[in-house]
């Protein structure tokens, strides 16, 4: 099951429950329109990204039918996961400065205790985009995972068009969001 999975996730190790996420500037970026279109042809076309449903921490249906249109970026994660936990705050900014713009974050917690602990997580922290728990549909319907945090972002069409693996500076992720938002 999702506790086996973990078992070999690199990059990441238990983590107190006190420790707050690290702090990663964020970086303004604007695009000229020409530059922007150029950009977003930079961006190959993965594959499609799969249809997934799920409950969010406070008990709604989310799913990517309804995320159509919208740029999404999808973040496989963990309370306990060093790296994953020092994106946290570049993405609270993204979804603040992009938000209206279309963008649309959604953390998926591999952790394997249940909602609760993600729910006092997101309310420390201060996590203001949606939050799902995984299930091994989900984690298989997006190829497995190799480790964590990996991150997919999809664009308005509903196609993959970068993966990460591994944490990233927000200033440099932010770039490659911007791609597909302008």
């Amino acid at each position: 099951m999702l506790s086996v999975l973990l078992v070999g996730l690199a990059g990441c190790k238990p983590h107190t429950e006190t420790e707050a996420p690290a702090e990663t500037p964020a970086k303004e970026t604007a695009m000229a329109p020409d530059t922007a279109q150029k950009a977003k042809s930079s961006l190959p076309i993965i594959d499609v990204a799969p249809t997934w449903s799920l409950t969010d921490i406070e008990g709604k249906s989310v799913g990517s039918e309804a995320l159509k249109g919208k740029v999404v970026v999808v973040d496989f994660w963990a309370t306990w996961c060093a790296p994953c936990r020092e994106e946290i705050p570049g993405y609270i900014e993204m979804q603040k400065k992009y938000g209206k713009d279309g963008l649309v974050i959604v953390g998926v917690s591999v952790d394997t205790g249940g909602p609760a602990k993600v729910v006092d997580f997101a309310k420390k922290f201060g996590v203001n985009y949606t939050l799902v728990m995984a299930d091994n549909d989900m984690v298989q319907a997006f190829g497995g995972l190799n480790a964590i945090p990996t991150t997919f972002l999809i664009d308005r069409e509903g196609n993959i068009r970068d993966v990460k693996i591994g944490s990233m500076p927000t200033a440099v992720y932010e770039k490659t969001v911007l791609k597909l938002l302008n």
